[in-house]
């Protein structure tokens, strides 16, 4: 082989190792995600994006927060085992208080709905000062 063919096959194959690993990018991104915004010693933010039937992993907050619907829908938050323990509607551009989760528990969040939801959280990482 030439070295001219070489090179073009080497191309050629790195342009598709590329283009695979861009479409697996892709495709991460247009899941169900977190992206960090902000976060100092007393506020984290980020960015909750629950896409329908892509369950947001389990986790729990330990303090309070603000949720921003920016896209707004009905929230399931299950248990462990996929149990609904409680539904959330949340209306686009409208602000929500949540508390703290009960100690020792986790939940999930799971949109049935047919498009996406967005929202922005603001927790709290201590108590507010009085």
């Amino acid at each position: 082989m030439s070295q001219s063919r070489f090179a073009l096959a080497v191309f050629a194959t790195v342009g598709l190792a590329t283009a695979a690993l861009d479409a697996v990018y892709q495709q991460q991104a247009a899941g169900t995600r977190r992206e960090p915004q902000f976060d100092n010693a007393n506020v984290r933010v980020w960015k909750s994006i629950i896409y329908p039937n892509q369950p947001l992993a389990l986790h729990r907050h330990d303090h309070g927060r603000t949720i921003v619907a920016l896209k707004g829908g009905t929230l399931d938050v299950v248990d462990a085992q996929g149990k609904t323990m409680e539904k959330m509607t949340w209306e686009t551009g409208k602000a929500y208080w949540l508390g703290p989760d009960a100690p020792g528990t986790q939940h999930g969040d799971m949109n049935y709905g047919k498009e996406p939801m967005e929202v922005i959280v603001v927790e709290m990482k201590n108590d507010a000062p009085r």
